[in-house]
């Protein structure tokens, strides 16, 4: 809807105004490389808290105004994406992600990547492959995911 009213152009104008495109720090740069890897390692153990369904370290990485959209459109908040993780009906399989990528804009970050799942639900084997992109946003030194965004990649 918003590049029906100001076209593509005008759109690219204002990202570039608004400084949102990714910063082009050089990757020797060594801020940008702790920050990077401070990012990768809360995925990777926000990622493990959840295979093991530690509930303290999954809300500890989230912010309070956390919101999911997940792979069918439905919207989860903090507590409902937590309780839905840590039911007795949900076993994960440890996983790994692909294609993982960090990209940059000042106090907000977007991790992506894509994950084959594996699993349990309700004693019932699954498997889920999709592509994610979770948002950090740094609020008083903190960073913290207020977002996530998954969509499903068709089984082939």
């Amino acid at each position: 809807m918003f590049k029906k009213y100001l076209g593509t152009a005008s759109i690219l104008l204002a990202i570039v105004s608004l400084g949102l495109l990714p910063a082009h720090a050089d990757s020797t740069d060594p801020k940008r490389a702790a920050l990077v890897a401070q990012l990768t390692k809360l995925s990777d153990d926000w990622d493990a808290a959840i295979v093991r369904k530690d509930k303290a370290a999954i809300e500890a990485n989230m912010a309070e105004d956390f919101r999911q959209i997940d792979g069918d459109g439905d919207i989860e908040t903090k507590t409902s994406f937590v309780n839905g993780l840590v039911s007795d009906k949900l076993e994960i399989d440890p996983y790994k992600v692909e294609d993982f990528e960090i990209r940059l804009y000042d106090n907000v970050a977007l991790l992506s990547g894509r994950t084959k799942m594996t699993g349990r639900y309700d004693g019932k084997p699954f498997k889920s492959h999709y592509r994610y992109i979770d948002i950090y946003a740094q609020r008083d030194g903190k960073w913290q995911i207020v977002s996530v965004q998954i969509s499903k990649i068709p089984q082939q």
